[in-house]
C-alpha cells in the first residue's frame, strides 16, 4: 500500500505541475493578446497553439458578452478548480493509502 500512495503522490504533484505550467501559458497568451504581436515569431505561434484548442472551446460554450473575450479568465478558473479538486483529492488519497 505504501508504494501506492507513493504512486497517487507522484500523480498528483505532475499534474499540480502541468496544471500550473499551462496557467502560464494562458496568461501569457491573454497578456499577448492586449498588444499586436508577430504572428511569426515562434513564441507566439507556441503560446497559440497550446491555448487555442481548449480556448476554442470555451469561447463556442460560452455566448459573447459585448465583444470582451472572457475565455483566458474561464480556463483561468477551470485550472484552480482542477488543482483544488483534482490534485487535492489525489493527495489525500495518497496519505490515506500510506
Amino acid at each position: 500500500m505504501f508504494l501506492v500512495g507513493n504512486l497517487f503522490n507522484g500523480i498528483a504533484v505532475a499534474l499540480n505541475v502541468v496544471l500550473t505550467l499551462y496557467l502560464w501559458i494562458v496568461i501569457a497568451r491573454a497578456i499577448l493578446s492586449w498588444v499586436n504581436p508577430d504572428p511569426r515569431n515562434p513564441i507566439v505561434r507556441f503560446l497559440y497553439n497550446a491555448t487555442e484548442p481548449v480556448l476554442y472551446r470555451v469561447r463556442r460554450a460560452v455566448p459573447d458578452i459585448g465583444g470582451i473575450d472572457f475565455s483566458p479568465l474561464l480556463v483561468i478558473l477551470a485550472i484552480y478548480f482542477l488543482q483544488v479538486f483534482l490534485v487535492g483529492s489525489l493527495q489525500d488519497l495518497a496519505l490515506r493509502l500510506r
